[in-house]
Order: C-alpha cells, then sequence, then structure tokens
C-alpha cells in the first residue's frame, strides 16, 4: 500500500487460497484490459470470461496472454462450457482449453440441467489436470433449491476435486443466494456456512450492498466474484474499511464507541440550538 494506517484488516497475498476477488470481463478491448491491469491487477486473482464472451470476445487470445503475465488466472464462463455440453462437444471443450492453455476453468448447470452425478464425475476428469471452479444454483429465479440440496450439491462437489464452488447470483446479483431485489437469502446462506467451509465457497457478489453484507459476515477475506472492472478498487477499500459502509468494522470498539459517543453529542447540541 502507499502508505501506513491503523487498525486496517490484513490481507491474504497473491497467489490467494482464500479472500480471492473474481472479475467478471464482458467484453474489454485490448486497451481497456490493459488499463484495467495497470489499475487494478494487483487486486484481480481471476478473471471470468462472462458467459459466452469467449465466443465473439477479439483478440482472444492476447488478452488471455495478457491477463496471465500480470498474475491473474483467467477462464471461461460456466455458460460456455454447458454451450458445449449440450452440443455433446465435451472434447471439443477441451481441447478449447488446450488450445488457449487455460488451467482453470468451470463447471456449471445453471443453464441446463445435469444430473449431479454426472456433473460430479465431470469435474473428478477435469480436475486431474486443471483448477476446477464449479457452480451451484440456477440463472432461473422460478428454480428453487432446498437448502439441504445446496449443501448437499456443494459438498459433493468440492469432494469430487472442486477448488471452490461458486454459489450462483447471476451478473445482476438477483437469482440463487440472493432474493429478486438484490438482498441475501439469509437463511439459505447460514445454513449453507454451517455445513461448508466459507473459504470453499466463491460468491457471487455484484453489488455494493451484497459486498457490504458478505464482508460483515466472513470479513475482509471472503472470496467475492462477478465484480465490475470498475468496481475493483471500491471493494478493495470495503474489505479494508475504507469506505463508509464497513468504516467501523475493523476499528478496535473503544474508537468506534468514542467516535460514534461525540458524533451523537453533537447532534444533541444542534438539536437543542435549533
Amino acid at each position: 500500500m502507499n502508505f501506513e494506517l491503523l487498525f486496517v484488516p490484513e490481507r491474504t497475498a497473491k497467489p490467494r487460497d482464500y479472500g480471492v476477488t473474481m472479475m467478471m470481463d464482458k467484453g474489454l478491448s485490448l486497451t481497456e484490459t490493459a488499463n484495467f491491469i495497470e489499475a487494478s491487477g494487483h487486486l484481480t486473482d481471476l478473471v471470468k470470461f462472462g458467459f459466452g464472451t469467449a465466443y465473439v470476445t477479439k483478440d482472444l487470445e492476447a488478452k488471455i496472454k495478457m491477463y496471465r503475465e500480470a498474475g491473474i488466472r483467467p477462464y471461461f464462463g460456466g455458460t460456455l462450457f454447458e454451450a458445449f455440453y449440450a452440443r455433446n462437444m465435451w472434447d471439443d471443450y477441451l481441447k478449447l482449453l488446450d488450445k488457449y492453455d487455460l488451467d482453470l476453468a468451470e463447471i456449471s448447470d445453471g443453464s441446463i440441467i445435469i444430473d449431479h452425478d454426472e456433473k460430479c464425475e465431470l469435474i473428478t476428469k477435469l480436475a486431474k489436470t486443471r483448477t476446477v471452479l464449479s457452480e451451484v444454483g440456477s440463472k432461473d429465479s422460478g428454480i428453487l433449491i432446498s437448502p439441504g440440496r445446496w449443501i448437499k450439491m456443494m459438498s459433493t462437489e468440492l469432494e469430487a476435486g472442486s477448488w471452490k464452488v461458486i454459489a450462483e447470483g447471476r451478473e445482476a446479483g438477483n437469482v440463487g443466494v440472493f432474493r429478486p431485489n438484490g438482498t441475501a437469502h439469509t437463511m439459505l446462506i447460514n445454513r449453507i456456512i454451517a455445513k461448508v467451509n466459507p473459504e470453499d465457497i466463491l460468491w457471487e457478489a455484484p453489488q455494493k450492498n451484497q459486498q457490504v453484507w458478505f464482508i460483515k459476515l466472513f470479513g475482509a477475506n471472503v472470496n467475492l466474484g462477478n465484480i465490475a472492472p470498475n468496481e475493483m478498487i471500491p471493494l478493495e477499500c470495503l474489505r479494508l474499511g475504507l469506505r463508509g459502509d464497513t468504516f467501523f468494522e475493523f476499528m478496535p470498539k473503544d474508537i468506534e464507541e468514542r467516535l460514534r459517543q461525540v458524533n451523537s453529542d453533537e447532534d444533541e447540541v444542534e438539536e437543542n440550538e435549533e
């Protein structure tokens, strides 16, 4: 960091096993990619080429090289995997990963239905040669999954070889572990983390209020994904208590109480003067 500051939480260092931040690339140009890396590459662990954007993105190979040279691990979104798998093109998908020399891959079933035992077999196969992210949850807001099934799927996918399980939130943050209005399914998440280690979960949280909620629940080193390129630095400030939403999260309680009391006294004086 640029200078010393007391009471800032310690962040895990890259390459991280937890405290991971995943940026969602939905079509940055090479120039935008270079600018992103210059500004936020030091804060970024993973970059997902969102949904099927890898199919139409210009200079894909050059972008992958730029990310990797910056110490960022790029990978294709799970929807692209599903597009291949729905067309019975599993082997072609593996060849695609080889072509771009991607060491990280996602397996999901948010748009299509894959038997869960079959999905776990795919995870095990892929984990022999790559690091696997697997996603749990549907992109369809009308499909509700019970907490028990969330827990079972996450647990078995981790056992099958997933490095992290992604909790579906979609790019808008309004499905999966979130309600349609973007607020967290508190009961569902509490049930999940009672059985699954939070460090093994990457929470898709594109909205600021969602990021704040997870940081307050898990601390600075929660795994968060689907972050917009221009939100990487603002998110890191949230993690470190350098924005109003998390300002007092990492302060000693006596300082917080003293500062809050000062504010309360000033408010009382203003009311009396009125």
